[in-house]
């Protein structure tokens, strides 16, 4: 159903359209719960568009036969040699140029310009953007860096983030802030303690104020006499605050229980005994259940291998100007880079604009593990794409030791790997032979590439390596693509710190750089991680999980047809889908759940109505004769009322839409199946304008007849269900009908839970509810009922 954008009580009804999560990137074996649209993946991690159709020209340019070698399915260690030289100094300038746009360097002026702008949106009262652009600003370095950190400290305290706010105002005082300003900064900091409830630490600040003002002579008598008068009322609301402090509050209601049946399993690491690890060469790895799997129960918990922060869609600050800083805002400016979370007062990285974390500690853990030599390749990684950025960071997280020790192993034609694909049929058989693997010998379960001697599958570097590339399935021009893309950055290591590939000394590696500078050749432990790099990067269209948004369009059974699904999944994952369902549904004359429900039904008798272009109604008492095409102009015309309907509802004409709702509902029974989306929508808007007038008892009735549409065409527990019945929860809510209010809570947060986790805007909500009717008195709960 559509959205309520209308204010009802207290409450605003949301946009369940798209819920952006907080953790925006492309993982290496996360496996997601959500409904991602994994679809977006692949246009946002490959490289930008001019770089790929450079490659595509070069491509085409090749030799025939060089053109052949490359398309076989080679070992991916030759693949990489054989793309070695083909990289070209023109290509290296091209690439260059593109990277330009994506400069990630410091600059003192474009701090002073996100200065700027960011006091224009202060002075607005705009204080998200000003925030965010202040954080831009400290990300360059500066001279005016203390006072960056105070403004954002002041913008953080108007959004209410008082803890930040502290932590901005020591940051400018570390950064140098100026002596006479100080008395204004530490008034904001005693403010923000009081508030936060720490008495005695705003006592200590207050008492250093007033040693500030009487010891700085250069003050007009009029600023003194502002900033006393300021003391003087902090000193009172302390004060007040001594002799009757707030409690604080509880928490919230109980958070709904964690849907977890958690056994552990025996032989992987961090997944449930629900399930079992199989393997063929179809397939690669893969998890079986052991048991019927229960809504929300939870099969895998387990940290990213590592995990890579995607840059997203850039999005222009309103009333921006074109300047020539960005004002765009894009993830980078919103999540930490390492953990994902979401930033309010960032910490810069010492060496780029670019990357920004949540704390001193975030930082430095990135910079210890991988960012020290990502640093000088941010403009390079972004035009490449977050699909070598994080074949990168794999090798980079693994270290270079473990990396050169598998590709070692499997080194040239990956020995191992296609060994077991040549057992293919024989230990197919052996292992789909059975629903698990009780029946395999010890020997027999070591076999799966990634376990470990005992046959514990650990979640490692070794099980990352050995994930599937596909590539005999991937295109020629795709895998040189990729294969060009990792020896520029290959290459762009040459002016890197080179010590991630041993633990010689500096003098040593700065001779070996010169060394593979003047042979223009890649030093043996720059072509292992190469080849390592190229591995991941094939690897990841079907490994990889990119957490963007929750979009409830994607495949499922009840929004798709199995053709549709099957062809969504060959194209990610190279995977046919042969489950019973999908066979079952395709060998039918049935067109699917989709088509059943939005049938059309006899006016007279209200039955089913079947043919093709005359329709009969299903009744063998009822003889009625309609045309296909009479029928969808109905269709047509009731959609265009509806239409109308929801455009008064905007335009605040509630009682002219309900009327006119009403009509078409009417109309609706005259000639559409009772079941017909279109019928829950009318009940839907029925709702939604009864809501605006306050009159919660029709809304909630409307609205369970929505609920059963929904329930109908997807199931009692989809994510569309769960959304409408938040949308009764409020009714309830606001009409006071409190025991069907709780019991509709409960629901809609077992089932959003499930679908967007226990953090999403819904959820929470919908415990603060509860909470509010919980606190009601004994004697009103009775009395509303």
């Amino acid at each position: 159903m559509m959205p309520w954008p209308v204010v009802c009580g207290r409450r605003h009804w949301p946009c369940v359209a798209e819920f952006e999560s907080h953790g925006c990137g492309a993982r290496l074996r996360e496996p997601c719960r959500r409904g991602v649209a994994l679809s977006r993946l692949r246009a946002m991690a490959l490289p930008v568009e001019k770089w790929e159709a450079h490659a595509r020209r070069k491509w085409a340019s090749l030799e025939p036969c060089l053109q052949e070698k490359l398309s076989l399915a080679v070992p991916l260690g030759d693949t990489f040699l054989l793309c070695l030289p083909l990289f070209q100094p023109a290509d290296e300038e091209f690439l260059h140029r593109l990277a330009v746009t994506n400069w990630v360097g410091k600059d003192p002026r474009a701090a002073l310009f996100y200065k700027e702008e960011g006091n224009k949106r202060f002075q607005k009262k705009e204080y998200t953007a000003a925030r965010i652009l202040y954080s831009k600003a400290v990300s360059h370095n500066s001279p005016e860096m203390s006072l960056c950190y105070a403004n954002r400290s002041a913008a953080l305290f108007h959004l209410g983030q008082f803890e930040d706010c502290l932590e901005d105002i020591d940051r400018a005082q570390a950064q140098g802030y100026p002596d006479r300003l100080q008395p204004k900064i530490l008034l904001r900091k005693t403010e923000c303690l009081l508030l936060l409830g720490r008495l005695q630490e705003a006592a200590g600040v207050i008492s250093k104020v007033e040693s500030k003002i009487a010891m700085d002579q250069s003050l007009s008598s009029t600023t003194r006499q502002i900033l006393l008068r300021k003391v003087s009322q902090l000193k009172v609301k302390a004060h007040e605050k001594e002799s009757s402090p707030l409690s604080v509050p509880e928490a919230l209601g109980k958070t709904q229980k964690d849907l977890e049946f958690w056994e552990e399993n025996g032989k992987i690491s961090s997944a449930s005994s629900s399930v079992n690890l199989n393997f063929n060469s179809c397939k690669g790895r893969h998890l079986v259940a052991t048991k019927d799997i229960l809504p929300g129960e939870n099969l895998v918990k387990e940290e990213a291998f590592v995990s890579v922060l995607s840059p997203g869609k850039s999005l222009l600050l309103q009333d921006s100007p074109e300047t020539t800083w960005d004002t765009r805002i894009t993830n980078g400016d919103l999540h930490c880079h390492r953990c994902f979370k979401q930033l309010l007062a960032s910490v810069p990285c010492g060496g780029c604009s670019y990357a920004k974390y949540c704390s001193k500690k975030c930082a430095q853990l990135a910079w210890e593990h991988y960012h020290s030599t990502e640093c000088p390749l941010g403009a390079l990684l972004l035009t490449l794409g977050v699909f070598s950025h994080v074949a990168l960071r794999t090798v980079l997280v693994a270290g270079f030791a473990e990396v050169s020790s598998l590709v070692k192993q499997f080194h040239g034609d990956d020995k191992e790997l296609y060994k077991t694909e040549a057992r293919g049929k024989s230990l197919d058989e052996t292992l789909d032979s059975t629903a698990g693997m009780e029946g395999l010998s010890e020997k027999a379960k070591s076999l799966i590439p990634g376990c470990e001697d005992d046959g514990q599958y650990q979640g490692s570097y070794q099980a990352v390596f050995n994930l599937l590339t596909h590539a005999e399935k991937h295109s020629p021009e795709h895998k040189f693509l990729c294969s060009l893309s990792i020896v520029a950055i290959c290459k762009k290591l040459l002016d890197t710190d080179l010590t991630i590939l041993s633990q010689e000394s500096c003098e040593s590696q700065s001779k070996l750089r010169a060394h593979v500078k003047m042979s223009a050749e890649l030093s043996p432990e720059l072509k292992i991680l190469g080849e390592a790099m190229l591995r991941h990067m094939l690897q990841l269209q079907c490994n990889a999980q990119a957490v963007t948004a929750i979009r409830e369009s994607g495949p499922h059974r009840c929004r798709m047809r199995a053709a549709e699904r099957r062809q969504r999944l060959l194209c990610q994952y190279f995977f046919e889908c042969r489950c019973q369902a999908c066979l079952d549904e395709l060998g039918s004359d049935v067109t699917g759940i989709v088509a059943t429900r939005d049938i059309f039904c006899c006016s007279s008798c209200h039955a089913s109505m079947q043919g093709e272009d005359v329709l009969r109604c299903s009744s063998g008492a009822c003889t009625l004769l309609v045309g296909r095409d009479y029928l969808l102009h109905q269709l047509w015309d009731l959609q265009l009322q509806v239409k109308t309907a929801l455009g008064l509802l905007q335009d605040n004409q509630p009682n002219q839409a309900v009327e006119l709702l009403m009509r078409c509902q009417m109309d609706a029974e005259n000639f559409l199946s009772a079941e017909h989306m279109l019928v829950g929508e009318i009940e839907d808007h029925l709702a939604q304008g009864y809501a605006t007038l306050g009159k919660w008892q029709e809304a909630a009735r409307h609205l369970q007849r929505s609920i059963q549409i929904v329930e109908a065409r997807h199931g009692p527990s989809s994510v569309e269900t769960g959304h409408e019945l938040f949308k009764l929860a409020q009714i309830l809510f606001n009409g006071f009908a409190v025991s069907e209010a709780l019991c509709t809570i409960q629901r809609a947060e077992t089932v959003l839970s499930v679908h967007c986790g226990p953090q999403n805007a819904q959820v929470q909500e919908l415990q603060e509810m509860r909470a509010c009717l919980l606190e009601l008195p004994r004697s009103l709960l009775h009395r509303v009922e």
